[in-house]
């Protein structure tokens, strides 16, 4: 008989935690990753990256170091679609590919609700070649300054004040001194713009830790225009609701959406039911009418019981999932039933404002400033120990935490 097979679709914190710990429970099965690049990339650190703070090859890792190819397969090609009636993954080079339980942890993609012209003229914080564009962006807007003279190549506008949009102008804040020394350029020349269609930035925090936020930023130049929808982006800049009736427009070099995400397009091309990209799972994260799938990270929705509401797609939730995932697909793979449901243990979350500033709340207690920051860096660091090991903790970590 041949082994039971496992397919993993995506690096990402979920997908790759998945497989390091199913390696470790030596089961007698086929194990294999299929993600688009032969490297993980830290998601939560793309903000740093795309404002030119962080080096983008900080952010990653190849693959290879996480996966014992005695135990597991690892395919470096793009997910296509998911032939649940086939049990089959078709992928662009290989083709398709069989499973006998399929682990579906794809990652996000950049929501424009359908916005005009976001697609064609903004720019998104979404993945390394994306980061990367970013800051080429910037930099070229700021060199072509000097000859043109003209002040709107100077303006950045950031599209959403949920955490990505505020981290980056964090981060983009702290390196515009440099920016500006490097193309002599007057620091009053350069606008930095948050756009937020909702009333209020980071909801999920407490106003004195918002209001702590903001004046952080709009101390280092940033202007917030909250509850002023997108309406439209052009090759010029954006064009936004004032109030209810008038519509107002802002020139600007450079556009940057971070107003959410949503689901892999994979999963709705591969006819998944789905809001957004994402499915609503069971309790134990396999798939309505097909217990042979599990879902988990962004392309899962999971309820918060205490709310009603769905949990916000993060790296925290998608690493839990992947402790449960480990679990019932082991018990799966040995024909057990007995499931375990996922229960989603909030442990904090911090909010970065740059290099030595941030806010969070972490167990239960609201943090502010260099000790939220400290603790920013002891989470990511974290991560890469959980998932990448010692090794690359060591050499890609976060250390520096004195002023």
């Amino acid at each position: 008989m041949s082994k039971t097979k496992i397919v993993i679709l995506g690096a990402g914190y979920g997908g790759l935690k998945t497989l390091k710990k199913l390696q470790h429970e030596n089961l007698d099965a086929e194990l294999v990753l299929v993600n688009k690049n032969d490297y993980h990339h830290e998601t939560t650190w793309l903000h740093e990256a795309a404002a030119g703070t962080l080096d983008p090859e900080k952010l990653i890792y190849p693959i290879e170091k996480v996966v014992d190819s005695k135990k597991s397969t690892f395919i470096q090609d793009t997910v296509v679609k998911i032939n649940r009636d086939e049990k089959t993954v078709t992928l662009q080079n290989e083709g398709e590919i069989s499973y006998d339980y399929l682990l579906i942890a794809l990652g996000s993609e950049a929501e424009t609700f359908g916005i005009p012209g976001l697609k064609e003229y903004a720019l998104t914080i979404t993945s390394i070649d994306s980061v990367k564009k970013i800051r080429a962006r910037i930099e070229e807007q700021f060199a072509k300054w000097k000859t043109e003279q003209k002040d709107e190549l100077l303006t950045i506008i950031v599209g959403g004040a949920g955490f990505t949009g505020i981290e980056f102008l964090g981060e983009l804040t702290n390196r515009m001194p440099e920016l500006v020394k490097t193309y002599d350029i007057p620091r009053e020349k350069v606008r930095i713009i948050c756009m937020e269609a909702a009333p209020k930035v980071l909801p999920q925090f407490d106003a004195k830790l918002v209001d702590y936020g903001v004046s952080v930023l709009e101390d280092r130049g940033v202007e917030f225009f909250v509850g002023k929808p997108v309406k439209e982006a052009t090759a010029d800049g954006v064009k936004f609701a004032d109030n209810e009736t008038e519509t107002k427009e802002i020139k600007a070099g450079t556009i940057i959406w971070a107003a959410g995400v949503r689901g892999n397009s994979v999963i709705e091309e591969s006819g998944f039911e789905a809001g957004r990209g994402r499915v609503k799972v069971n309790n134990n994260l396999t798939v309505p009418g097909n217990e042979e799938i599990l879902i988990i990270g962004d392309c899962s929705l999971i309820i918060n019981p205490e709310n009603e509401r769905p949990y916000p797609p993060t790296a925290q939730i998608a690493m839990q999932q992947a402790d449960v995932a480990t679990v019932n697909l082991a018990k799966l793979a040995k024909g057990e039933t007995d499931l375990i449901n996922f229960e989603y243990h909030e442990k904090g979350t911090v909010c970065s404002l740059g290099d030595n500033d941030a806010i969070g709340v972490v167990f239960g207690k609201n943090l502010k400033g260099y000790p939220a920051s400290v603790m920013k860096k002891v989470i990511d660091d974290r991560a890469l120990l959980q998932i990448g090991g010692l090794n690359i903790m060591a050499k890609k970590g976060k250390f520096k935490f004195y002023k």
